[in-house]
């Protein structure tokens, strides 16, 4: 078999890679990473420790079309909506498609978790030329079990997660429509915050709810309590909107 296991800097993935390595090791194995810059640069620190966990090198796979997410957006003129996140398939999936191409896996590991079985059901029925592997899945691990994993291997979680995001997502995620998950945003990263209201306003596209209704971020009220726990947005690895 030629197995890719698709590693995103996340708990999930990094622990996929993990068992894939150790319940495949007379398969050829490629660990593959589709590198987006909006993400946080502690990304690269988390990439070279799980490198030394794997004992294996983290192919990093780049988009050719496109430098980041912000020339994604400016160049299509559309950040998210009922058509996804265009960022989602020109950084990650248009990359996904050409590795598939280029080295022809006979299967391919995805970080779904033994909650996430529905995601992993939804992603066979809209890809049936995918081997799906879903090691997670198999062994009964959920999410905080993978977290726990990966600390136990000595490796520091990203540093999104410590922030108090749900996910370690690109910096103000496309997908992101909770107006806690904005305010964080603007808290901690206010550039790219004001970066992402002048284009969304530019764009006529209002990225969060307040009270049920579409806002621009830059209306976000100042005292929403950005530091509770909030589900901010699925998990954005190497899949599109209707496949999370």
């Amino acid at each position: 078999m030629k197995i890719v296991t698709w590693f995103s800097c996340g708990n999930n993935s990094a622990v996929t890679s993990k068992l894939v390595l150790d319940q495949y090791p007379e398969h050829e194995v490629a660990i593959a990473r589709c590198v987006v810059p909006n993400e946080h640069e502690d990304n690269e620190r988390f990439h070279d420790e799980c490198e030394e966990w794997f004992q294996r090198p983290i192919l990093r796979l780049r988009a050719k079309d496109y430098a980041d997410c912000w020339e994604v957006w400016e160049k299509r003129k559309y950040i998210s909506g009922v058509k996804g996140a265009p960022c989602t398939i020109e950084m990650k999936k248009a990359v996904r498609w050409q590795f598939e191409k280029d080295w022809k896996p006979t299967h391919q590991a995805f970080g779904f978790s033994s909650d996430e079985t529905h995601r992993a059901d939804r992603f066979r029925d809209q890809n049936p030329d995918v081997r799906l592997l879903t090691p997670l899945i198999d062994a009964g691990l959920s999410k905080p079990d993978c977290a726990r994993l990966v600390e136990g291997a000595g490796i520091k979680p990203g540093v999104m997660y410590s922030l108090g995001f749900s996910n370690n997502n690109c910096i103000c995620c496309a997908k992101a429509t909770s107006i806690v998950y904005w305010a964080r945003n603007r808290a901690l990263f206010p550039e790219q915050f004001n970066r992402m209201a002048e284009l969304s306003r530019r764009l006529g596209c209002k990225l969060t709810r307040l009270k049920g209704t579409r806002i621009y971020i830059d209306e976000i009220p100042d005292d929403i309590n950005w530091r509770k726990k909030d589900r901010d947005t699925q998990e954005c690895g190497i899949l599109c909107v209707g496949e999370r």
